[in-house]
């Protein structure tokens, strides 16, 4: 969440950076509540400081044979004063933090204004040798593969679970394994990540830490009985790994990369296209998080997206990047950027990645913070993360992409290692 004081203090850039991002301002709210809040806190103060001075005065009172009812009445009064205070100081103190946690991150000076998708700026693109943007003939889209190779299978995967829910059998299985697997190889071989394996199931605080709730309340599942959430993303549980904690300057930075399988009920994108892949409520991904110092982080985005750049150049896919806009960036985001795959059967690009910088937005949502060796005080980090890569739209470009004219599928070479197959067919 936004430093409460940065807002006080710099209203007027809080409103636009809330407006740029296409988000509800509630600061007048605030700041009427937190104005109340230090005019109660100042009475209390003065109240407990009065306090304090005639209770020290009362035993040499007693001690001089004076009478000290009076006093002690009166102290009651004070007391109940002070205990008021407090009850409205914690009522005001709720409802100051149920608007900051709707209070979007603001967008860094870098992200250009925008109002949706269409205002994002393409920063670069790569493609193959020899590749082609011209789509050949008897080109067959990834669910009309999986159908006929029998590698995927979205009708009984909506029997077993519904919807979004897909199905791999056989080669399909086994390929998309290794996409998982070389992909956390060569985080861990080549980017100097560490590897992590964590629960899909968190706490509401987790949720909370790294910005989903209460926000995203109605995208999530949500187990009632336990007060757990399925995780949709890796970036939830790995993050907060250090929440609540004080981290020692020099273990920075933390590169940490995990797997895990991802779950969202997307519950506003209903009508939006949903053939095969292109909308899922299950899938897969390899996740990587950074915490960083603050004057580090986006020399750290850079690499991070350099990092998620790199498995598809192995992998041998065409992408693009783009930086994404205020009207587009997530509500904890201060600058992201998108990596989309081609998809020669949709003829356009699929988003597989997207690569944040948070600042110290879920740092101060989960209290993540570091100490600072020459001031011996704790600071907030800054949190990245970034999606290395998700697996599900990836794999549309990966089988259309890499289909043969007969229909067959040939396995990336990096890939083969970790298939011993070389073609589907």
């Amino acid at each position: 969440m936004l430093d409460l004081k940065l807002i006080r203090e710099n209203p007027e850039l809080v409103r636009q950076g809330i407006k740029n991002k296409n988000e509800t301002d509630k600061l007048d709210d605030l700041l009427k509540l937190d104005e109340h809040r230090r005019e109660l806190i100042l009475k209390a103060d003065e109240l407990k400081h009065k306090r304090n001075q005639v209770s020290s005065q009362i035993p040499q009172m007693k001690k001089a044979g004076q009478d000290v009812s009076g006093i002690l009445s009166e102290m009651k009064i004070v007391s109940d004063q002070i205990s008021d205070f407090d009850s409205q100081l914690k009522e005001i103190e709720v409802k100051v933090e149920d608007i900051l946690l709707f209070i979007p991150n603001l967008p860094h000076e870098s992200v250009p204004v925008g109002k949706s998708a269409e205002d994002n700026l393409e920063v670069r693109h790569w493609l193959p040798e020899g590749f082609s943007f011209e789509k050949k003939e008897n080109t067959l889209d990834h669910v009309e593969l999986g159908k006929k190779l029998k590698i995927l299978d979205f009708e009984r995967g909506a029997k077993i679970s519904g919807s979004g829910f897909p199905l791999y059998m056989g080669k399909g299985a086994t390929l998309e394994r290794a996409l998982i697997n070389f992909m956390l190889d060569y985080h861990l071989q080549n980017h100097g990540y560490s590897e992590v394996f964590p629960p899909f199931l968190v706490n509401k605080d987790s949720m909370k830490g790294t910005g989903q709730l209460p926000k995203m309340a109605e995208d999530m599942y949500y187990i009632e009985k336990d007060e757990l959430y399925p995780i949709p993303t890796a970036e939830v549980p790995i993050t907060n790994i250090y929440r609540n904690e004080i981290l020692n300057e020099k273990d920075l930075p933390i590169k940490l990369v995990g797997y895990s399988a991802c779950f969202r009920r997307e519950a506003g994108s209903y009508g939006k296209e949903s053939k095969g892949f292109l909308r899922v409520h299950q899938f897969n991904k390899v996740e990587m998080v950074k915490i960083v110092k603050p004057e580090n982080s986006y020399n750290e985005l850079e690499k991070l997206v350099k990092d998620a750049e790199d498995i598809l150049q192995a992998l041998k896919i065409p992408y693009r990047i783009l930086l994404l806009c205020t009207g587009d960036l997530s509500f904890s985001a201060a600058k992201c950027y998108d990596i989309e795959t081609w998809s020669p059967a949709e003829n356009r690009w699929l988003e597989s990645s997207s690569c944040s910088n948070f600042e110290n937005f879920q740092a101060r949502r989960a209290n993540i913070r570091f100490r600072n060796e020459q001031t011996k005080k704790p600071e907030f980090v800054h949190t990245l993360n970034g999606s290395g890569l998700a697996t599900s739209r990836l794999m549309v470009s990966l089988l259309e992409n890499y289909q043969t004219p007969e229909g067959k599928i040939i396995v990336p070479e990096v890939l083969q290692k970790y298939t011993v197959f070389k073609i589907i067919d």
